[in-house]
């Protein structure tokens, strides 16, 4: 590709409900955010998948229709706007238990509250860009740096990891710094890019 050629971004993409690799990846980019929300407000994992089927429609339609409107706001939004009605419509049909326990990874919690949930979808967005960002990360970076990186982030101690890889205490320091600096650079760019089509 030229250089000086801008390639569309995936959101102006998948407005073409033709273009069915831009969709794959809008799913595989968004899909875990939206199950991962739903699971938050205690959803069971095949009822959070069918609230994530609905929202990749909605967001379909949505952008097929797309016209442009400043007081809207931006993509983040839009996205959680859908979500969170595709959530209540779902969470306040008939024989739908209102307040399941649901279980993480073994542990049991109680959903999170209507007034709570504005904040959820924030921590969830936070992650999401981190997630996004570490999977770029393991695909350039090579396979022993992420592993002290990630050795780092599950609270190891520099000293041990440094001993553990045959690594100087400098190495391991730099190794970290040259991943964080990567990992900011690679959020920015994907928020940059969503901040692209305001919705």
């Amino acid at each position: 590709m030229d250089a000086n050629t801008t390639s569309p971004t995936l959101l102006s993409r998948v407005r073409d409900p033709a273009d069915t690799a831009a969709w794959r990846e809008f799913d595989s980019r968004y899909g875990e955010l939206v199950l991962r929300y739903c699971r938050r407000w205690g959803l069971q994992h095949s009822d959070a998948e069918d609230v994530r089927q609905m929202v990749m429609l909605k967001v379909s339609k949505a952008l097929r229709d797309f016209k442009y409107d400043p007081r809207r706001g931006r993509f983040r939004g839009f996205l959680w706007r859908i979500v969170r009605n595709e959530n209540l419509r779902y969470v306040t049909r008939p024989n739908t238990a209102p307040n399941r326990v649901v279980t993480h990874g073994g542990l049991t919690a109680e959903p999170v509250a209507p007034r709570e949930r504005d904040d959820v979808w924030e921590e969830e967005w936070i992650h999401h860009h981190l997630r996004l960002a570490m999977r770029r990360v393991r695909e350039t970076f090579d396979p022993r740096s992420v592993s002290v990186f990630e050795s780092l982030l599950s609270g190891e101690a520099v000293n041990a990891v440094a001993r553990r890889t045959g690594m100087t205490t400098d190495a391991v320091h730099k190794v970290k710094q040259r991943v964080r600096d990567r990992l900011k650079d690679l959020i920015a760019e994907q928020i940059s890019e969503e901040d692209q089509l305001d919705v």
